[in-house]
């Protein structure tokens, strides 16, 4: 366990995830619908993930699964997450949907507690709700009923809050998976699943994209990869608890790539919405991380000699 080195990691991938995503926005403006986006995202993240489980070893891992049907499931709440975000990004500013990806995580205290059972009580049930009126407050631009509402947003803004769903469920399904599977076997059929799956999208309007688009469609897929990796790797160096924070990084480098690259400025809404978020999410984190050291306080009395 090096706690700075799985710091680096997790900020590293945070980067390059919103990196990806610039470049699916910005292939969204040219055109590009959310299907074939996926397609290239999950396609070309395959040879980064088969060449990173070579250089591992756990190769022979990631092609062994004992539960494909939850693959195939996961894969396809996970392939939903990811289109419902791509749509949502050719119609939101980069900020606006990162704040609202957010949610996923409060979400996913509550799915928990439906499928698996999972004990939630008063403490992170009103962490949940705090992170919800920042969703909420995020959201109220979109949603108001008054003409200066921008039907395109208000779309992006539903499209994006499905996403934030998705990816909570899928989250749901991991957790289930890992108690039998291994995070190899995870990360590669989630991208052989989705790549497979977002090709029923083809007879609905692919494009033949220009060499430059094509070429950001292909980085967007190989920076998937890497940042999956990334992911995977800051895991291996430090606890959850540890390197969950460092996910609202992601704010700021989604302010200054909408702002230097798309021209956008987030308003004094979003930014005081992604705060509550934003705090919800720590106080929710705190609070795993203090049910983790019981539960092991509660695992060492009763072990003997322990």
């Amino acid at each position: 366990m090096n706690p700075l080195h799985g710091i680096f990691f997790k900020v590293a991938s945070v980067a390059v995830f919103v990196a990806m995503a610039s470049l699916i926005k910005a292939s969204a403006g040219e055109g590009v619908p959310p299907g074939q986006a996926v397609f290239f995202r999950s396609f070309f993240a395959i040879p980064v993930i088969v060449v990173w489980l070579s250089m591992t070893g756990h190769l022979h891992d990631g092609l062994k699964t004992a539960q494909p049907m939850s693959h195939v499931w996961r894969g396809l709440v996970g392939t939903c997450a990811m289109g419902l975000g791509f749509a949502g990004l050719g119609l939101l500013p980069l900020p606006e949907v990162t704040a609202i990806g957010y949610a996923a995580p409060l979400l996913v205290v509550v799915l928990a507690a439906m499928f698996l059972g999972e004990q939630v009580r008063i403490y992170r049930l009103s962490a949940v709700a705090l992170g919800l009126v920042g969703v909420l407050i995020v959201l109220s631009p979109r949603m108001t009923v008054l003409e200066t509402a921008d039907v395109r947003e208000t779309l992006g803004a539903i499209l994006v809050l499905g996403s934030a769903l998705f990816a909570a469920l899928a989250q749901v399904f991991v957790r289930k998976l890992v108690q039998q599977e291994t995070t190899a076997a995870i990360v590669f059929y989630f991208s052989v699943s989705a790549t497979c799956l977002s090709l029923l999208t083809l007879p609905y309007g692919w494009v033949m994209p220009s060499g430059s688009v094509l070429a950001m469609l292909v980085a967007a897929g190989l920076l998937g990869g890497v940042g999956q990796i990334l992911l995977t790797s800051a895991y291996r160096f430090a606890d959850v608890s540890v390197i969950a924070p460092f996910e609202y990084a992601s704010m700021l480098l989604a302010i200054g790539s909408g702002y230097f690259v798309f021209g956008e400025v987030p308003t004094l809404t979003t930014l005081a919405g992604a705060l509550l978020i934003i705090l919800a999410g720590v106080i929710i984190i705190f609070r795993e991380r203090q049910l983790g050291l019981e539960r092991e306080k509660q695992r060492k009395a009763m072990t003997p000699g322990g």
